[in-house]
């Protein structure tokens, strides 16, 4: 099983001088505990609730934070969990997530979701359409981004995005594209366009949501591979654990019992959380406690 880590605390001791210093060192901490993903989220506010602080805690814009990792890093991939469709142009956001990947050397995925935080929508001024539009705007996203990331360089004629010229120069290194994961457990809407545009799926796991449940999801994507003539077994099946972690002996000993039964149903990578304001401790830890054992189940 694959491991990530997913940064969502930027409050660190020292202050707005110490977030990219620390930063650097999470990026490279991560490198040699020997993890294989790096993500961050795609907010402008910090999420109420989750005990990080109010609205008003330090939130960084996700793309530029990947950029800077970039930098800083050499093997882990990198990415947002997961971007906002509301919060950029398609057409931009496959520009984006392509120099990203160009200037990586081919590390980049773009994660992706229908959005749901409309406080920050309302802050910053962003249309935050309905539900049922969101998932509109999602899947001609998905289909956009499909198109830029391929030979055709034609027009693009949707519902609610519409673009003269699909050019993408330069075409990113990953092969065929970047990897697309869309994030969500919704199995009428999000389920479907796995199956149809994306190549992972991101779950939400925890120990309130356990194998079983997750077990159901993945049937139910399985079932929409099926209708769509996709192939269910080429799909990354991920989770992102939603409980706090404390990576030492004795709760990395329960967690590693944990993945071992979300593994025997098929999940092959899992994101963990560092909710303190040590990310480079927290991961060393990873790399002592849990990397080792995780990457044999």
């Amino acid at each position: 099983m694959r491991i990530g880590v997913h940064i969502v605390n930027f409050a660190f001791p020292g202050g707005t001088a110490a977030i990219g210093p620390t930063l650097a060192q999470a990026g490279q901490a991560a490198e040699a505990a020997g993890l294989d993903n790096v993500s961050v989220m795609d907010h402008y506010l910090q999420m109420e609730g989750m005990g990080l602080g109010e609205p008003d805690a330090p939130m960084l814009e996700g793309y530029t934070t990947l950029g800077f990792l970039a930098g800083q890093t050499s093997t882990v991939e990198l990415q947002l969990l997961v971007t906002g469709v509301t919060y950029r142009h398609p057409g931009l956001l496959a520009k984006i997530v392509t120099t990203l990947d160009v200037l990586s050397g081919g590390r980049a995925v773009l994660g992706i979701g229908a959005a749901w935080y409309d406080r920050e929508h309302a802050a910053y001024g962003v249309p935050f359409p309905a539900l049922s539009e969101r998932f509109e705007r999602l899947e001609e996203t998905l289909r956009v981004v499909r198109q830029m990331w391929s030979d055709e360089t034609g027009p693009f004629e949707g519902r609610h995005y519409r673009l003269a010229e699909t050019i993408n120069s330069p075409q990113p290194v990953s092969r065929p594209h970047p990897p697309i994961m869309i994030g969500g457990m919704g199995e009428k809407k999000t389920l479907r366009l796995v199956a149809k545009y994306a190549d992972a799926c991101n779950l939400f796991a925890g120990p309130q949501a356990g194998p079983d449940l997750i077990k159901g999801k993945l049937d139910v994507l399985a079932a929409h591979c099926d209708r769509e003539g996709a192939d269910y077994g080429r799909i990354r099946k991920t989770i992102t654990w939603t409980a706090r972690l404390a990576p030492d002996a004795a709760d990395s000993a329960d967690f590693l019992r944990r993945m071992a039964d979300f593994a025997a149903i098929g999940i092959d990578e899992v994101h963990v959380m560092p909710y303190g304001t040590d990310p480079v401790g927290y991961i060393e830890s990873l790399g002592r406690h849990i990397v080792p054992t995780l990457h044999t189940l």
